[in-house]
């Protein structure tokens, strides 16, 4: 027998997924659309543009700096800015929590939400005219 006092070991922590952020967005800038400041047109590369033989599916990134100028008033590319892909929530990042989750809608969902109330809101006020 062993004469050597019986040896603790260390009891392991359970180990603990990181903690993963619930919407995690690759952000990919060659998806990203594109604001004229000088007009409001709106570069998406899903679309491209016809009116300049520019085919869908080619970032704004990848344009010619030179040649390209806005279809609407002709502004060179320096007249653009980045306005994130087209599924990005609207509003500032700060803010995102608050609303009762209205914020985190893109602008396209907010606008069903917008003007489906107002057709909701038509109906029932034409359904009123059936009451005699």
């Amino acid at each position: 027998m062993s004469t050597e006092p019986p040896t603790e070991r260390p009891t392991e922590a359970p180990i603990e997924a990181p903690a993963q952020e619930p919407e995690a967005v690759v952000d990919d800038p060659a998806a990203h659309r594109f604001e004229c400041r000088s007009c409001g047109f709106v570069y998406d590369p899903g679309e491209g543009v016809k009116k300049l033989a520019i085919p869908a599916g080619t970032s704004f990134l990848d344009l010619d700096p030179v040649g390209f100028r806005c279809p609407v008033c002709r502004s060179r590319v320096g007249a653009f800015k980045d306005i994130g892909p087209r599924n990005k929530p609207s509003g500032f990042e700060e803010n995102l929590n608050f609303g009762l989750g209205v914020n985190r809608l893109t602008p396209g969902q907010k606008n069903v939400l917008i003007f489906g109330g107002f057709a909701l809101a038509f109906a029932f006020f034409l359904s009123l005219y059936s009451l005699r």
